[in-house]
């Protein structure tokens, strides 16, 4: 006959580290965390056309959110400061591209003929490298008679590009830029009308008291860093832009400003913007002067100013709260421009500031902060 039961033994006692256990349910698995990761990254693949006008328009946001403040300061409605902010910054970037956008139209219209210019003067500049290539020519001709020769010139096939499907990918890309820009600018002023409106309700769906004061903390110290870096780094891009255009009219190249703005845009981006800026300046340089070191001088007035820029003046002003790892930089820089092209590359940056401030409030997330952190 069975023992009853002891009266000291709990009544509905179950294993602890059964499967319904609620520890082990709620544990998510290395597995489970790259699969989202990896689904996350698909969506954001996938999802471009939608999400990154969207992320666009929140970065713009944040980075004219202090500008909003002082006009609501002078007791400006939102809507009217939202749509004056826009009309000032879209008539800004209309007049540089109509202003600067005609000789750079010209320039790429006369392309073929700076690219043969370039080859003969390289040639001039370097006649090792010319005679090289005539001996690896004559080396391929050896051994073949002259009719030989005059018979290969004549049944040798003429290429013929036909541009089949280039004038409508042009249209296709160019259709998709205006559309993305509009979504961008309507978001954009929405967002700005908006004000704190989309705070207020992450506050409320917050469970506690605490979780509304992180929400609050997070998202103001995510938007006064972006708002902080994207203004002093184009004030700081802008200054370099000037002095790089001023040195180029004093050298006597044409179209200095346009080259100054395009390598102030091109400091935008890490690492790789300054090398396209210092190939770009170089052949400039090589296509106006005849001799190598006064070639050479357009680039090497660039690349002097931006060692200035990026070791003294960049650190001084922007200080070490944004000092990130330059190994974690380069792969977000990697990463975003594979996942959004040029505008991904752009957003690397903001985007890996505001990781870094979620990653510094949250407790579990310190070591990623310490990763990030140079």
């Amino acid at each position: 006959m069975p023992n009853p039961p002891s009266d000291d033994a709990p009544a509905d006692a179950t294993p602890r580290d059964g499967p319904s256990s609620p520890a082990t349910v709620a544990k998510t698995t290395p597995v489970q965390i790259v699969l989202i990761v990896l689904g996350v990254i698909a969506f954001l693949y996938f999802a471009r056309p939608v999400v990154l006008p969207v992320v666009l328009a929140c970065v713009a946001g944040m980075t004219l959110k202090p500008l909003i403040r002082w006009l609501a300061n002078c007791h400006i409605p939102p809507g009217f400061s939202a749509a004056i902010v826009l009309c000032l910054l879209v008539t800004a970037v209309g007049i540089g591209f109509f202003q600067l956008g005609r000789p750079a139209l010209t320039w790429m219209n006369d392309a073929p003929q700076h690219m043969t210019a370039l080859r003969q003067r390289a040639q001039k500049l370097f006649p090792r490298f010319a005679r090289f290539s005539q001996a690896a020519a004559a080396v391929n001709d050896l051994g073949a008679s002259d009719e030989e020769k005059k018979k290969e010139q004549k049944t040798t096939p003429t290429v013929q590009l036909k541009d089949t499907h280039g004038t409508s990918a042009f249209i296709n890309w160019t259709g998709s830029l205006l559309a993305g820009t509009g979504e961008t600018l309507v978001v954009l002023y929405l967002l700005l009308a908006s004000g704190d409106l989309f705070l207020q309700k992450l506050v409320r769906v917050m469970p506690t008291l605490q979780d509304k004061k992180s929400a609050v903390e997070i998202s103001h110290e995510i938007q006064q860093n972006i708002s902080q870096y994207l203004f002093t780094v184009s004030l700081i891009n802008i200054g370099l832009g000037a002095l790089v255009s001023g040195g180029l009219y004093l050298m006597g190249v044409p179209n200095a400003a346009m080259w100054g703005m395009l390598v102030a845009v091109l400091n935008f981006v890490p690492y790789f913007g300054p090398v396209a800026g210092i190939i770009l300046l170089a052949t400039v340089g090589f296509l106006t002067f005849d001799t190598l070191w006064s070639g050479l001088l357009p680039a090497g007035w660039y690349l002097l100013l931006h060692l200035l820029e990026a070791n003294f003046i960049t650190p001084v002003l922007l200080g070490r709260r944004f000092t990130l790892n330059p190994v974690v930089i380069f792969v977000s820089l990697i990463f975003w421009t594979w996942l959004w092209g040029v505008p991904g590359a752009l957003l690397s940056v903001p985007i890996l500031v505001s990781i870094k401030v979620v990653c510094d409030r949250v407790p579990t997330l310190s070591s990623v902060s310490e990763l990030l952190t140079n």
